[in-house]
């Protein structure tokens, strides 16, 4: 009588069970197969693994040990080699499965049996993309051991290890604290000095991880360099993304004082410290004084042309945002900034000159492409921010059968209106992590024929991208003023936001659109959440409202709006700014006390859970107060959407004409000012009528089926016609 092998039978029974994981039953089955095929290696290999997934370390270490060591005897090396692949086999499959804890017990097993397959196994689990980075209650423990592991195996292998570490777990207090625990006795120092910096200096870049732990990175970078002034500089500028100005300040002053001979550090502090400034409001004076400073850094900088290292050089274009903050005096503001954009560029392309080429278009676009243009969008606001709330249109109705579009976003936010714009392009790039030669590079593949900037001078990645001229045609619209670099070709404007002597100071062709020079179909609203009883205010009470930023807080404008207050019986003002909040109310109860107006008249807001909430609560005010000389822009829609009277003064420059134009556009003069007095008379004749609120709000109502600003799919059909003409345009220039 021949007997079947009960091997045969058992063996896939077992793996069954292992894949279903019930490792009790499949070990039972295993041991059964070892007694049928006692040499049969990989039985006790799997055998062990069972028992290793069981949480029995101990027991199978016991069952490999006495295999290994019988093979190791015998010189049978390849049969040993078969149980480290099946631990990274299971390492895998355990991640995949989630199974992390199953995933550490192998690691530790494989830092034990076999050190110099561990990094193999490393790369195939936790190093993956795929593998959680926030559960760090079960990874820590591993994480710390694996690098213990490696700090013991000398300085270039630890170091090497520590590199990748910090590049996949860099967010946790756990791992500053053991870096800070470190003994430099058995490492280069140095190189692990210029290491950390190097991360440091990504971190404050990119923003991989959160404000304090960049903190915390900076003051663990201090202690191992106390002088480093870019430390100095990472750290002032991570005090000031949490609201902490004064350490920023201090911190700047510490860099100012010790940067004497380093151009680079005092134009990095100054910078800094005139931010800071704006945002502690009732600091406007300084900062204004800090900003001519600053301006006066930069020239020396064109003048003196020092070497530059180039992270420090690529962010240069984005910090010349803030001008029209203090003064509206754009001749001057783009002057100088057309100056230093042509040095900027060509430094950039310089630097750069690896990157895209500049000739590349004369071939490949001469010959026809067809009924289609592609269309690039570049900017870091394609998500819930003001440009993004507007820019949504454009992908709303864009024709896709004439037009395929591209969106490059700078910033992964992952939010609803993010995933609103990728659902409706072509193609949705994140490239946040970019450097700007992969961006541009990315643009250039694909084959742009126009790329429309929307964050001009507000992300420091926009300018080196639009200096390497990855499109044909370029031009900056919606988020900012142009930024006066030579590789920009338009700037979008419409009748109204720039006067027509703007031309005479602009570097880019100045192109506007018909009525308007955006437009949205309107916004969601939500539930409010500010009463007037709740902040003590009469319902009989007149409520003034401003909402902007600390930026936008010029002394000079929260005088006139509290001279409106005082004059208006029974009236009060809600202030709502972002920045630093106690030095905000602390400047405008100073203002007001100077002025002879009781503070109690002033209430301060505090920011909502979100732009619909923001919205809905505008319901509370009877006028909005615009800022001078930099204006509202999305918050005047949001205003005028919620048929709030405003009253606004209208400059010379960009940021001083949005209200100017979306008032024009919804047929609504009564609140433009032209100088400071008619401010002032606008705000207390609205004040003081109130049937003449009641019919401007019933004018802006009936704007809504009727005005150009509401009507984004007639918007995005003029925005289309102008991307054509601008095409046909070029085709002919490089026809000739």
């Amino acid at each position: 009588m021949i007997f079947e092998n009960q091997s045969n039978i058992l063996e896939p029974k077992a793996y069954e069970l292992w894949m279903e994981g019930d490792y009790e039953r499949s070990a039972q089955l295993y041991e059964q197969v070892i007694v049928e095929e006692p040499s049969q290696i990989s039985s006790y290999w799997h055998l062990g693994l069972m028992r290793l997934l069981q949480g029995k370390k101990v027991t199978a270490k016991i069952t490999w040990d006495a295999v290994r060591s019988k093979l190791e005897r015998e010189e049978n090396r390849a049969d040993t080699g078969d149980l480290i692949d099946i631990l990274q086999t299971e390492a895998i499959r355990q991640a995949s499965l989630e199974n992390y804890t199953n995933v550490y017990s192998i690691l530790d097993c494989v830092i034990e049996l076999f050190p110099d397959q561990l990094d193999e196994v490393l790369n195939h689990t936790i190093f993956s993309s795929n593998f959680p980075q926030n559960d760090y209650a079960l990874l820590h423990p591993m994480l710390i051991k694996l690098l213990d592991y490696k700090k013991n195996q000398g300085s270039s292998n630890f170091l090497t290890f520590l590199e990748k570490f910090l590049d996949f777990f860099p967010h946790s207090t756990h791992t500053i604290d053991w870096l800070e625990k470190l003994t430099f006795e058995n490492i280069d120092i140095l190189s692990f000095k210029k290491l950390l910096l190097t991360k440091l200096d990504r971190f404050i870049k990119n923003q991989v991880v959160s404000t304090d732990i960049i903190i915390k990175y900076a003051e663990l970078s201090l202690k191992l360099e106390p002088h480093n002034l870019s430390v100095l500089i990472n750290l002032a500028e991570a005090y000031q993304r949490i609201g902490l100005f004064k350490q920023s300040i201090e911190v700047c002053n510490q860099v100012s004082i010790k940067s004497s001979t380093s151009l680079e550090h005092q134009i990095s502090a100054s910078y800094l410290t005139m931010k800071s400034l704006l945002n502690q409001g009732g600091a406007w004076q300084n900062s204004y004084e800090t900003s001519l400073d600053y301006q006066r850094l930069m020239r020396d900088l064109m003048d003196k042309d020092p070497p530059l290292p180039l992270d420090f050089l690529l962010g240069l274009m984005g910090t010349l945002s803030f001008p029209p903050y203090f003064t509206d005096t754009p001749q001057n503001t783009h002057e100088f900034r057309s100056q230093f954009a042509q040095f900027y560029q060509t430094k950039v392309q310089a630097a750069l000159a690896e990157g895209v080429k500049q000739d590349r278009y004369k071939s490949s676009y001469l010959g026809s492409r067809g009924n289609s243009l592609r269309i690039g969008y570049l900017s870091s606001c394609f998500c819930r921010h003001s440009v993004g709330w507007i820019a949504r249109w454009l992908f709303a109705y864009h024709n896709p059968e004439k037009f395929q579009i591209y969106a490059y976003s700078l910033r992964y936010q992952n939010d609803d209106l993010q995933s609103y714009i990728a659902e409706r392009v072509f193609k949705f790039h994140d490239v946040s992590r970019l450097s700007p030669i992969e961006i541009a590079k990315s643009i250039s593949d694909d084959k742009i024929d126009i790329l429309v900037d929307l964050d001009s001078l507000t992300h420091h990645l926009i300018a080196p991208v639009l200096a390497l001229k990855p499109a044909p045609i370029q031009v900056t619209w919606l988020g900012s003023d142009a930024s006066d670099l030579p590789a920009v070709d338009y700037f979008l404007a419409d009748p109204y936001v720039l006067p027509e002597s703007a031309q005479n100071y602009y570097v880019a062709k100045i192109w506007r659109i018909p009525q308007v020079y955006l437009a949205v179909d309107g916004f969601e609203v939500g539930i409010p959440t500010l009463r007037r009883d709740q902040l003590g205010i009469p319902d009989d009470a007149v409520v003034y409202f401003s909402g902007q930023t600390g930026y936008k807080r010029n002394p000079n404008n929260v005088k006139l709006q509290l001279q409106i207050i005082k004059q208006v019986p029974k009236s009060y003002f809600l202030v709502k700014s972002s920045g630093d909040q106690e030095s905000v109310k602390g400047f405008f109860k100073q203002m007001a006390n100077e002025l002879g107006l009781e503070d109690d008249r002033l209430r301060f807001l505090p920011e909502v859970a979100s732009e619909e909430i923001h919205r809905a609560n505008l319901s509370i005010a009877d006028i909005v107060l615009d800022t001078y000389p930099y204006n509202g822009a999305t918050t005047t829609l949001e205003t005028l959407w919620m048929r709030i009277p405003l009253v606004t003064r209208v400059g010379e420059q960009f940021a001083s004409r949005n209200s100017y134009t979306m008032m024009m556009n919804v047929g609504v003069n009564e609140g433009i000012a032209w100088t400071d007095e008619e401010y002032v008379n606008w705000g207390i004749r609205l004040g003081k009528d109130a049937p003449l609120r009641k019919e401007i709000s019933w004018r802006m109502l009936h704007s809504r089926q009727i005005s150009s600003l509401w009507n984004a799919e007639e918007f995005t059909r003029n925005m289309e016609r102008t991307y054509q003409k601008m095409w046909s345009n070029y085709m002919n220039l490089i026809s000739n």
